[in-house]
């Protein structure tokens, strides 16, 4: 698998600094345009889930500072590992995809290849439950009041059944998902002052603790190829999305300059993240407990992230397959969205499917995509001067 990953991310990376240099000032136009903020709240909500919020004190930190059991970590500190995994590099995946479905899908065609779009929905399905399958399997360590704190209960499986439903609701019109987006980066950046509050944190400590970042950008060509077994998983979780949310999220851009687009992806992005990181990196340092009103405050919007997640795929691949609530009826919809999702969901948990499947699957995608365009459209791809016609500002 370390072959395979590394074959896509190097392959994602040439094509990304191919693209950036070839279409430099062409002007990007989805067919839904926002504004850049309203944008980047989508993009920032949708590319994201809970683990942004709660696997940085529960298991990351720690094991980035084991660094006898994993000595590959050695070169920095856990914050800039953490932001890594997260941020800024990581970001050009969605500004590949984002980029191709603006300006070269819609003349190339090449996800409305029947076995092609069957293979994108199920993927989109895929890691949709695979979220869900995340948030159930760690529920314990989020909400140890409830139960052992090691063991899934039922009380889990109904409150990821909710969140299932909720998502599937939100789904049903465009304007939700835009305006569950912007409340949940709001609620977010709520959540970063909340934290500061409680830990009683002063700007210098703040300053210390985001001082570490300079860990990562010292040493940002470490980050390209896996490093660690956990660090490979998460490069495989971000194939696994990439294709899907610059599907979902092209839609949404504004005008920017292909230039601008990518620098807004790697940056705006990158500073909330930042900011929270810095952050809970000094509650880690600091040995300051989250117990309370902390914890429900990260449960509540760590669950707003997954719904909001949720939301957008399944708008995504119901558009694609034709299964609107126009077509089916609320009612209908809701039910196949629910079943379907819960019943994958369960089997993610049971591990029997693995994101590493996925990510292969969309890394396969990516080859006989640009197989595609170099054997039969190479031309007319290579000539694209503009965004297609009836797309522009």
């Amino acid at each position: 698998m370390y072959f395979v990953i590394s074959f896509g991310v190097l392959l994602a990376f040439v094509l990304v600094i191919f693209t950036a240099i070839k279409w430099w000032n062409m002007e990007l136009v989805g067919k839904d345009p926002v504004p850049l903020l309203v944008f980047c709240a989508i993009l920032f909500t949708s590319g994201l889930d809970v683990g942004l919020i709660m696997f940085p004190l529960a298991f990351d930190f720690p094991l980035y500072a084991d660094i006898d059991t994993t000595p590959a970590y050695a070169f920095t500190n856990p914050l800039a590992i953490e932001f890594g995994y997260w941020g800024f590099l990581i970001w050009a995946f969605y500004f590949l995809t984002g980029f191709y479905f603006c300006v070269i899908e819609p003349r190339v065609k090449f996800f409305e290849i029947p076995w092609v779009k069957i293979v994108n929905n199920i993927v989109i399905i895929a890691t949709c439950a695979f979220t869900g399958s995340l948030f159930l399997i760690y529920l314990p360590y989020y909400i140890p009041g409830i139960g052992d704190g090691e063991t899934v209960v039922p009380a889990f499986y109904a409150l990821t059944f909710l969140v299932i439903l909720a998502a599937a609701y939100s789904s049903t019109d465009i304007k939700f998902v835009k305006r569950l987006s912007v409340a949940s980066t709001v609620l977010f950046f709520g959540l970063i002052i909340l934290a500061w509050t409680m830990a009683g944190m002063g700007l210098g400590d703040f300053g210390n603790s985001v001082a570490n970042l300079q860990g990562y950008f010292r040493n940002l060509h470490r980050f390209v190829l896996p490093m660690s077994d956990y660090h490979q998983f998460f490069l495989f979780w971000w194939f696994a999305w990439s294709i899907m949310i610059g599907q979902f999220t092209s839609r949404f851009v504004g005008g920017l300059k292909t230039w601008q687009f990518l620098a807004a992806l790697l940056v705006i992005p990158s500073i909330p993240l930042a900011l929270w990181f810095g952050v809970l990196y000094h509650y880690y340092t600091a040995g300051i407990s989250t117990t309370g009103l902390m914890n429900w405050a990260m449960v509540v919007v760590g669950v707003i992230f997954v719904v909001n997640s949720f939301d957008s795929l399944i708008r995504l691949y119901t558009d694609n397959l034709g299964m609107t609530t126009e077509k089916l009826g609320k009612g209908r919809y809701l039910a196949l969205n629910v079943i379907l999702l819960s019943i994958l969901t369960l089997l993610f948990e049971s591990q029997w499917l693995q994101i590493e499947w996925i990510g292969t699957v969309v890394i396969a995608l990516y080859v006989f995509c640009l197989s595609l365009i170099v054997s039969r459209h190479r031309k007319e791809v290579m000539g694209i001067r503009t965004m297609p016609e009836g797309q522009s500002l």
